[in-house]
């Protein structure tokens, strides 16, 4: 349940393997989410080691997920701000298949536009298993979760 709105985020508390959790969604544009990230880091005291970053990917077939410790934004303009804002790209991330479009020129509408129906089993596939890699990550660290689900 996300419990509090400011300018920069919607914020959600729950517990997940006894250990307090803290979810955030940026309000921002794509391309400012370091914005929200450094201001929640530094509101809550919290080192890189803290922070997991779950976020959408068209280089990933839908259904699909992949994890990485630390690296490269790619392509995401979301990720690209995280890691300019933040200096530093060691945190880990789950990336969230969306597939592409069929031209490149259609990115955005893909991006933003509505969802077909026929892709969303394949979408709520992959936002289940990143949640499960989340815990798995949490419970038995970022190792045993890339072994299960890369």
């Amino acid at each position: 349940m996300f419990l509090e709105i400011n300018l920069m985020h919607f914020l959600g508390v729950g517990i997940i393997e006894e250990e307090k959790v803290l979810l955030i969604k940026p309000q921002t544009f794509m391309n400012l989410s370091g914005k929200a990230v450094i201001q929640f880091i530094d509101f809550y005291k919290l080192s890189l080691d803290d922070l997991i970053v779950v976020y959408d990917d068209m280089d990933i077939d839908i259904s699909k997920i992949r994890i990485r410790k630390s690296g490269s934004p790619g392509s995401h303009n979301g990720m690209k701000s995280i890691v300019n804002i933040l200096s530093d790209d060691r945190f880990p991330r789950v990336r969230v298949g969306i597939g592409k479009p069929i031209y490149e020129e259609d990115i955005i509408n893909y991006v933003i536009g509505p969802i077909p129906e026929e892709d969303m089993n394949g979408l709520d596939e992959g936002i289940e298993k990143a949640k499960e890699a989340v815990v798995d990550i949490l419970k038995n660290g970022i190792d045993f979760a890339m072994n299960k689900f890369n």
